[in-house]
């Protein structure tokens, strides 16, 4: 994480305690931000990938869209996925206790981060999740 932001600190803090959830099953793998995921390790080494993305493409900026508008961006960023050719686990991010929205997200597996970074801000994203072959999520701010 960059020391200097031009994102609120309360915006920083409720990144921080997001649970980026990796699927829609009861196998979901659950990101937290500085935590080892093992769960992630071993889907990581089954795909054969040291490294991944959780990406979002709704709300840019934190300022909340109508659910029109964030399906469309959600649409243009599987497109853009696909067209690149990574696997993406459908997956959604929320923080407990309030009232944000849950957002439906992608883990790109595979993705590098300087190719992840510009697809956040290509979706004009605060920031993006990006796991290295550490498997400790990072927040990255694009801001």
């Amino acid at each position: 994480m960059t020391a200097a932001t031009q994102i609120h600190p309360d915006k920083v803090r409720a990144y921080l305690a997001t649970d980026y959830r990796i699927g829609h099953t009861s196998q979901d793998i659950v990101l937290t931000i500085g935590k080892r995921s093992e769960r992630l390790a071993a889907l990581f080494a089954t795909n054969g990938v040291d490294c991944g993305a959780f990406l979002t493409a709704y709300n840019p900026r934190g300022t909340v869209q109508t659910d029109a508008a964030n399906d469309r961006a959600h649409a243009e960023l599987a497109a853009k996925l696909q067209a690149l050719g990574l696997q993406a686990i459908e997956g959604s991010g929320s923080e407990e206790g309030t009232d944000w929205p849950s957002e439906k997200s992608y883990f790109a597996l595979g993705l590098a981060l300087e190719p992840a970074k510009e697809i956040g801000t290509h979706f004009d994203q605060d920031a993006i999740v990006w796991v290295g072959a550490d498997v400790v999520p990072q927040l990255i701010l694009l801001r």
